[in-house]
């Protein structure tokens, strides 16, 4: 038996309701729960509970024994003085408030049938705790549990947007930049990419727009792939050049270069590719962010993002070497990343911070246009006999895989709680 488990049978009032009985011998009435309270404090807040004739407001807290009150130094803690109900597996020792007054308390029985469901998902060691009992769960009730972690993990990237907001002083487009250039990092980069866009601000990239070729001499810079005094290319050297003049222009400090990450990269994935890419679009779009805003539909955002890295980059992937033709193109799969990881989190995040409703309702409508994506995690859920159709369900499939089954919330999970009290 764990707390965790009690917190939730109290919950969802899955307990015997009408046996309990405090250890004064009162009989115990549960009017109302309380609402659950994940922070410091007692368990449940602002409960209804009636103890013999009379009615209490107030807190509960729930231990598997009485003594645990005092293990955790309960007894001593003011915070816990307004709790009118202590609520524990097994009684074994009399509770007080720190005034020395007695805490009515009272033991919680319940289907041990529920605890075995419980502990049975526990002891998987599959990624997916509930692979042979959840396509038996209501369809409906799985729907609708994807659609609230869509929203989940859209608030949690909006807990990073606005971090960059107050960082930026709520400028939108400069926010955005620093955003949009950890999704070109496709995971593997994101950390180096973001480090290199935090290095140069926009305004210095704004000001050298119409030159594409000073963009990308920026970037390529800051990012630390011009620090050699080694002649690669005469396309190199010249970069190189510019770079050194405009480095000196503005006082940058350029990143480490070993902090990006080729190993087991498609060549196409190169950061050295993508960082030219970015270049592209910085260089092509003035005020993207406001740009994006005004895409009513996806076929306009995508004609935005159909950029092309720089003619050198068609016969090289590195600056070392050339290779064989191809144009780096920003491809489809690409463009549909940056869409799920960038613009849709920001799109989201304005419509909550302008009441811009719309924002919102198009932000989770692209995600609904595009195809699912294609990762470890999704392939995961395939074999498992669930299949998402669209960007949309394979975010909320990332989101209860990394958040929930991973980490074995199941009783945070709808489709775990379904599982345990046996309401498929």
């Amino acid at each position: 038996m764990t707390e965790d488990f009690l917190q939730f049978i109290w919950k969802y009032g899955l307990f015997d309701r009408d046996g309990m009985i405090t250890d004064t011998g009162e009989t115990v009435q549960v009017l109302g729960m309380g609402e659950h309270n994940t922070d410091a404090g007692p368990d449940f807040l602002n409960a209804r509970i009636k103890i013999g004739n009379t009615t209490w407001a107030g807190n509960v807290e729930l231990h598997l024994r009485s003594s645990d009150w005092v293990n955790h130094r309960h007894h001593t803690d003011r915070a816990y003085d307004n709790v009118v109900l202590h609520v524990v597996y097994l009684r074994d020792h009399v509770v007080k408030r720190s005034s020395g007054e007695i805490v009515h308390t009272a033991a919680l029985h319940l289907d041990d049938n529920l605890y075995e469901n419980y502990s049975e998902l526990l002891s998987r060691r599959d990624w997916l705790p509930c692979r042979d009992k959840i396509l038996r769960v209501d369809p409906f009730l799985f729907d609708l549990w994807l659609n609230s972690l869509v929203v989940e993990r859209l608030q949690q990237k909006a807990d990073y947007i606005s971090g960059l907001l107050d960082q930026y002083k709520n400028n939108w487009e400069e926010a955005f930049y620093v955003g949009l250039a950890r999704s070109f990092g496709f995971g593997l980069n994101a950390a180096p990419f973001e480090l290199m866009a935090r290095s140069v601000p926009l305004l210095h990239l704004s000001r050298n727009r119409n030159d594409p070729f000073r963009v990308e001499a920026i970037l390529m810079g800051q990012a630390g792939f011009l620090e050699e005094a080694k002649l690669f290319s005469g396309y190199y050297e010249a970069l190189r050049t510019e770079y050194l003049y405009l480095r000196k222009k503005y006082g940058l400090k350029s990143i480490e270069k070993h902090l990006w990450k080729f190993l087991r990269l498609r060549p196409v994935n190169f950061p050295t590719v993508r960082i030219a890419q970015f270049a592209s679009l910085l260089a092509g779009a003035e005020g993207l962010f406001s740009r994006v805003l005004e895409c009513d539909e996806i076929g306009k955002l995508h004609r935005i993002f159909d950029v092309r890295a720089s003619s050198f980059w068609d016969d090289h992937y590195t600056f070392e070497a050339a290779s064989p033709v191809k144009v780096k193109n920003l491809g489809t799969e690409a463009f549909q990343i940056v869409v799920i990881n960038a613009v849709v989190p920001f799109l989201f995040v304005y419509g909550q911070r302008t009441g811009g409703e719309e924002y919102k309702e198009r932000a989770l409508e692209w995600l609904n246009q595009l195809p699912p994506e294609q990762n470890r995690v999704v392939t995961r859920w395939s074999l498992a006999g669930i299949k998402p159709v669209s960007a949309f369900y394979s975010q909320g499939m990332l989101q209860m895989a990394n958040s929930y089954c991973s980490r074995k919330r199941c009783l945070a999970c709808s489709v775990g709680t379904s599982i345990i009290t046996g309401k498929k």
